[in-house]
């Protein structure tokens, strides 16, 4: 055989190998994930609260409580969080947001928001439903395109 035969068939385990372990690590994360979903449903609380603001800020900026900062991994402080800004009762408080619903939450409007901790995994319009996201304008391209 040749070096570049040997060093070929090399790889090609080493790639086998990577394939194996990433599927079987991809499984567990998903076992966890589902495990972790549940808990959050367990504990969910529904809540009807007064949206103020909303945006994505990085998370040692949101101004969640220290505690929960000291039990967020070090790698995800630095990343950028979807954050709400609402009014739940009298209190004012920033809340985590689902990445999913993040886009359906109105501004400067009333909803029932099924709340887990400081995360919103839901929301419902409280007086009908939710508004639909704002459509982007179109470019000039894509305007003439349709023409």
């Amino acid at each position: 055989m040749s070096t570049i035969t040997i060093v070929l068939l090399v790889i090609l385990a080493v790639l086998i190998i990577a394939t194996v372990v990433l599927y079987i690590f991809g499984k567990k994360a998903e076992k966890r994930q589902a495990e972790q979903q549940k808990q959050l449903e367990a504990v969910a609380q529904s809540v009807s609260m007064l949206i103020i603001d909303k945006k994505y800020v990085k998370f040692k900026e949101a101004g969640f409580p220290s505690a929960v900062l000291e039990n967020t991994p070090k790698y995800l402080r630095r990343s950028k969080v979807p954050v709400v800004k609402a009014k739940i009762g009298p209190k004012i408080m920033n809340l985590m947001c689902d990445a999913k619903i993040y886009p359906s939450i109105p501004l400067k409007k009333e909803v029932k928001a099924s709340v887990s901790g400081i995360y919103i995994t839901h929301v419902k319009g409280l007086r009908g439903p939710l508004d639909a996201p704002e459509k982007k304008k179109k470019g000039f391209l894509a305007r003439f395109r349709k023409q």
